[in-house]
């Protein structure tokens, strides 16, 4: 029997011929010239990125000493910036300090503290931010004095929210000749206030709830009477 080429004729011998010749030249342009192509076009494209890369590095070579001095400038404030923040170890003990803060200069300005509630504590990179919202009662010149004292406190506090309620109640006044009497207006304050401290490494800041309320016992504060 003939085998299957010589049954072709020689037309289609070289049909076959110049198929095969095609295949395999398909074959050898994708799995050899295009791999090479594309390695070839990578090597290109990072010899043109080798002279802005070395020119980006020398430049930063040749800030060097600027950039050293900006960072111990930047450590040096960071370092007197440091007694204005919270020591604590934890957020749970930074907000009770900034609770007895707040506790005394409400106490010095003779408002009277109602509630205290410590809030999330937020981590902002380095520092975290300790809240807490209070609720005092006082007259105008004592809640105004009372900011006053936070924004002047020996720490950093800053604060965030500010609601206010009055509250009329009639007052004896001091009564001057010829001055008819008056009613003195007491005010209900809603404030959050916060602290700052380090971001400790490993502090569970998350272990913090956002429900723990701690409720001053009514009296702690000194109401005064309006002022005469």
């Amino acid at each position: 029997m003939k085998s299957p080429w010589r049954r072709l004729s020689t037309r289609e011998r070289r049909l076959v011929v110049l198929t095969l010749f095609i295949f395999f030249l398909v074959l050898g342009r994708y799995f050899l010239v295009s791999p090479f192509m594309e390695r070839g076009q990578w090597v290109k494209s990072q010899l043109e990125m080798q002279p802005q890369l070395l020119e980006k590095n020398l430049r930063y070579i040749s800030q060097k000493a600027e950039i050293e001095a900006r960072l111990e400038q930047a450590q040096n404030e960071l370092k007197a910036f440091e007694p204005l923040l919270f020591s604590g170890d934890t957020p749970q003990v930074n907000a009770s300090d900034l609770q007895q803060t707040v506790q005394g200069l409400a106490a010095k300005e003779g408002t009277q503290i109602i509630t205290t509630r410590v809030l999330n504590p937020e981590p902002m990179s380095a520092f975290t931010k300790i809240p807490i919202q209070v609720e005092v009662s006082g007259q105008i010149d004592q809640v105004v004095n009372l900011i006053k004292g936070i924004e002047a406190a020996e720490k950093l506090l800053v604060l965030d929210e500010l609601n206010v309620r009055s509250i009329f109640t009639p007052a004896v006044a001091a009564r001057q000749q010829g001055l008819p009497q008056t009613q003195a207006q007491n005010l209900r304050v809603s404030l959050v206030i916060s602290g700052f401290a380090r971001t400790q490494t490993g502090a569970t800041s998350k272990g913090a709830p956002a429900s723990a309320k701690a409720k001053s016992e009514e009296g702690k504060g000194t109401q005064s009477g309006p002022r005469r």
